[in-house]
C-alpha cells in the first residue's frame, strides 16, 4: 500500500496577527523539516502579505473572509480543509523545534487524535463529570488545542460532523466560553469521545504550553533546545500537573508569550536567516543586540519602577487582547 501524504496545517484569518505568527511557524518547520518529505500547508484569507521566502516552499489554501465562521470556529473545519493524507494541524502561535517525523509516527494507526490526557471530573471550561453525565460517557480527552492530528476518512468526518452540530448548543451543554466565544477544544474533545478516539498520551515530547510549564523555558529554535519547567518549589509551580520538564519538539507560545522572549528572539532570528539570508551568527548577533538585550534592559526597568509607577498613578488597566474578534 503506498505511503500517504503527510501535511502539516495551519490557519491564518481575520487579523494580521495571525499571518506574522503563521510566517515564523512555516520558517521553524522549514528550517527543520525542509527534506522530511512532509508538505506544509496555509489555510488563510489574506495571502498579500506573505514573504517572498515563505511563498516559495508554502501552499496556499485560500479561503473566503469568515468562511469557515470566526474565533476559533475554523478548527472545527480541519477535515473540509486538509489535503489528502495524514495531517497535522499546528496552531500560528507554534514553532518547531525538529523534525516532526516522529510526531506522525505517534499518532500511527488513529483517524483523530490529540496530545492529552482523560478527564472524568474536574474543571475544564465546564464541569466534566456533569457534561459526561449529560451524554452518558465516561471521560473526555483534556488537551492543548496547539495540535491536532487527522487521516482523511469517514471517521474523521464524522468526528468534525458532530464537533460542528455540538457548537450550537455550547451554552446549553454547560461550557465556558474563551475570549467571548465557543472553544474548539472542549467540542473536539467531546465529539472524540462519541466517536471512540483516544489522546496520545502526554509526556512533554511532543508538545508544551506555558499553562502547565510556568516555572520557565530554555529556548533555541536553531539548535533545537526547547525545555520547559514546572519546577516543585518555584512560585509559580503546578502542582495538579504530573510532569516536570518538557523537551517537546512543537511549543505552543499562546496569548501574550509570542509577544515576549524568548519568542521574539527566535522569530526574528528566523527572519534574519530566511528573508535576508544572514548566516547562523550574523542572525544570532544582531538578534541580540536589538531584540534580546532591549527587551531584558526594558523587562529590567519595569520590574524596577512597577512598584514607584502604581503608588503614583495607580494600576494600569490591561488592554483588550488583540485576539478577541468582535
Amino acid at each position: 500500500m503506498p505511503q500517504q501524504p503527510l501535511n502539516v496545517l495551519t490557519l491564518a484569518t481575520g487579523k494580521q496577527l495571525y499571518i506574522n505568527l503563521a510566517v515564523n511557524l512555516a520558517r521553524s518547520f522549514r528550517w527543520w523539516n525542509k527534506d522530511s518529505g512532509i508538505t506544509f500547508y496555509l489555510v488563510t484569507d489574506m495571502t498579500d502579505d506573505l514573504p517572498p521566502d515563505v511563498k516559495s516552499y508554502v501552499n496556499i489554501i485560500q479561503i473566503a473572509s469568515d468562511e469557515l465562521g470566526k474565533g476559533f470556529s475554523p478548527k472545527l473545519h480541519l477535515d473540509k480543509i486538509a489535503p489528502m493524507g495524514r495531517t497535522l494541524f499546528i496552531d500560528s502561535d507554534c514553532l518547531v523545534y525538529g523534525s516532526l517525523l516522529p510526531v506522525f509516527e505517534r499518532f500511527k494507526e488513529r483517524h483523530v487524535s490529540v496530545i492529552g490526557t482523560p478527564i472524568q471530573d474536574g474543571e475544564w471550561f465546564g464541569d466534566i463529570a456533569a457534561v459526561c453525565k449529560r451524554f452518558s460517557i465516561g471521560q473526555l480527552p483534556k488537551f492543548n488545542g496547539g495540535v491536532y492530528y487527522l487521516e482523511e476518512g469517514e471517521t474523521a468526518g464524522k468526528v468534525y460532523q458532530t464537533a460542528r452540530e455540538l457548537e450550537p448548543q455550547y451554552d446549553a451543554i454547560g461550557f465556558k466560553r474563551l475570549r467571548n466565544r465557543p472553544n474548539d477544544e472542549v467540542l473536539m474533545a467531546l465529539a472524540m469521545e462519541l466517536h471512540q478516539q483516544r489522546p496520545v498520551v502526554e509526556d512533554g515530547t511532543v508538545l508544551a504550553e506555558f499553562v502547565n510549564y510556568q516555572s520557565g523555558i530554555k529556548s533555541d529554535v536553531l539548535t533545537g533546545k526547547a525545555v520547559l519547567f514546572n519546577t516543585p518549589g518555584h512560585v509559580n509551580y503546578q502542582p495538579n500537573w504530573p510532569l516536570t520538564i518538557a523537551r517537546p519538539l512543537i511549543v505552543h507560545f499562546l496569548g501574550h508569550h509570542n509577544q515576549t522572549l524568548p519568542y521574539l528572539k527566535e522569530a526574528t532570528q528566523l527572519e534574519y536567516m530566511f528573508s535576508n539570508n544572514y548566516s547562523i551568527a550574523k542572525a544570532r548577533s544582531l538578534t541580540f543586540l536589538k531584540v534580546t538585550a532591549p527587551a531584558l534592559l526594558k523587562s529590567t526597568l519595569k520590574n524596577i519602577l512597577r512598584p514607584l509607577y502604581r503608588t503614583i498613578a495607580g494600576t494600569r488597566q490591561v488592554p483588550p487582547s488583540e485576539r478577541i474578534i468582535e
